[in-house]
């Protein structure tokens, strides 16, 4: 992430309408299009009609951040009174798919190439922006091909693939921002609709009803990898190779003692990859792709997961840039269903990218300088060390950013029972629980251990002395001077006061769904408080 780059424009609160109210107005419309619907040839009756498609459309629309553009580009499309919200939630993904591919080939064949672009860095993060315009595009498909009958049975998946599409496409925004501002400018106009069209969708989802399921198979060791050759592969990246498309079985990688020099992705067809090492300390897979030189924050992971039920275990994660290379990214996760157990995740900003999806860690060491646990995913941070190190110097350490953007997304990171640490001397370094990146960020620690390095204000402003009254961040029930509260900043989205059925929400059970899904992965972890 650039600090420099500022938040995006506040979105109109009062337009975020509690659910139960607009559940109601949603029942209403839809008695009021069933009831009366006669047979009649007269202009009245045509007229009646049309206004009941008119009332149906807006009592949907209300529920969105963006009324008047899902009223405007839904009503021309609904020529009946009598369809359902999930009707209507499936017409707006399909209106969103089709401005997203008409924008992005637009941007890319028209807009990009008219600005005649040499810039190798500005190149980079146009090749991103190509990947996760592809990305939101398959999640918003994968959502509109769940039928109706089974809406509410994969609720909870469908809600994460169009806050993920969302995030995929800010992303893009996010990259051209740090190389070519003019460029992320454009980038921003071009999609502005398809933005609004996905956060209605997401919107209309949120109000139909909540329930979901997921779940994945496994089987046992598949591939071994060793450096003096006594496995059968020599790389990670070509045992990969191997790995089946689409596979609902756990294909599992062993990887033994060694330094891997090299920069691996899961690709987003490979499902259920497990990658399995000799200990933390011993196997170590290390990069130094940076944004100093050349490249894009989304393309400088060490390692990087797009396929989902990914898991590793007893694995470091190692980003050797420096902190001079500022944006480094150790391992980036946008894979569903991903889980770390017992990994180490090294570099200095921006280390740990929970990018987009739901995901766990548990029982790791996550070292890093600013930014260093940042992105807009649903992720539980579970029972390990969170431990800021030394950073160049006038830097002030921030350990999270996190990147809602759209108060109906089901993202937040949640700490819990960490222990959070310096690594080494930071004397004369200021230490921040972290920044909201964007306008919804949303952050909870809780039941955590906190060093007095911890500067007491606790939280830092991502630009200016405050932060939007629409961020959630909370403390519950840590210990340690680095917890005291008292000397916090004031900020109206600051929590100090929760009880726990609040803090509750943030859990394994409830946010990532852990129970669903975690116990086929065999590690231990707390389900609530």
């Amino acid at each position: 992430m650039d600090p420099s780059y500022e938040q995006e424009r506040s979105k109109t609160r009062k337009r975020f309408i509690i659910i139960g109210l607009s559940s109601i107005i949603l029942v209403a419309a839809i008695v009021g299009t069933v009831v009366g619907v006669t047979q009649s040839k007269n202009n009245k009756s045509n007229n009646n009609e049309d206004s009941k498609v008119s009332s149906s459309v807006k009592a949907v629309c209300g529920a969105t951040l963006y009324p008047d553009s899902c009223y405007n580009s839904l009503a021309p499309m609904v020529k009946s009174g009598n369809l359902k919200p999930q009707d209507l939630y499936r017409l707006s993904l399909q209106v969103a798919i089709g401005e997203l591919s008409y924008a992005s080939k637009k941007f890319l064949d028209v807009g990009v190439k008219e600005m005649n672009i040499t810039d190798k860095r500005t190149l980079a993060a146009i090749s991103s922006c190509q990947e996760l315009f592809s990305l939101a595009l398959d999640h918003l498909n994968s959502s509109l091909s769940v039928p109706n009958s089974k809406l509410l049975d994969s609720f909870h998946d469908i809600r994460t693939w169009l806050s993920s599409a969302g995030t995929y496409q800010q992303t893009c925004i996010d990259e051209l921002e740090s190389a070519s501002p003019g460029l992320s400018s454009l980038a921003s106009t071009y999609f502005q609709n398809s933005t609004e069209y996905i956060s209605n969708s997401l919107a209309m989802i949120t109000t139909i009803d909540d329930l979901a399921d997921s779940n994945s198979a496994r089987s046992l060791d598949n591939a071994q990898l060793a450096k003096d050759g006594s496995g059968k592969y020599r790389t990670i990246s070509a045992a990969l190779k191997a790995v089946p498309e689409k596979s609902d079985k756990r294909f599992v990688i062993y990887v033994k003692k060694g330094v891997y020099v090299e920069n691996v992705r899961i690709e987003k067809t490979m499902w259920n990859v497990m990658i399995i090492g000799d200990g933390k300390a011993n196997t170590i897979i290390s990069g130094s792709l940076n944004n100093v030189d050349g490249t894009p924050t989304f393309q400088s992971a060490t390692f990087a997961v797009f396929g989902k039920g990914f898991i590793a275990r007893d694995v470091q994660f190692k980003n050797t840039a420096g902190p001079a290379k500022h944006q480094a990214v150790a391992m980036m996760s946008t894979a569903d269903h991903s889980m770390f157990y017992r990994c180490t995740f090294d570099a200095y900003q921006d280390t740990l990218y929970v990018h987009s999806n739901r995901q766990f860690y548990r029982e790791c060491d996550i070292y890093g300088t600013v930014d260093f646990i940042f992105g807009n995913s649903a992720v539980v941070i579970q029972n390990c060390n969170i431990l800021p190190k030394k950073p160049m110097q006038g830097q002030q350490n921030t350990i999270t950013a996190q990147g809602r953007f759209d108060p109906n997304q089901n993202t937040g990171i949640s700490i819990q029972n960490c222990t959070i640490r310096p690594a080494g001397n930071l004397a004369g370094v200021n230490n921040f629980l972290g920044r909201p990146w964007k306008d919804y960020s949303t952050t909870v620690f809780f039941q955590n251990v906190m060093d007095k390095f911890i500067d007491p204000k606790g939280w830092l402003p991502w630009v200016g002395t405050s932060a939007p009254d629409t961020i959630f961040y909370a403390e519950f029930k840590n210990v340690g001077p680095g917890a005291v509260t008292k000397n916090r900043v004031t900020w109206k989205g600051l929590k100090l006061n929760l009880v726990d059925a609040q803090v509750k929400k943030f859990t394994v059970g409830p946010f990532i769904e852990g129970d669903k899904w975690l116990p086929s992965t065999k590690v231990t972890y707390k389900s609530g408080l």
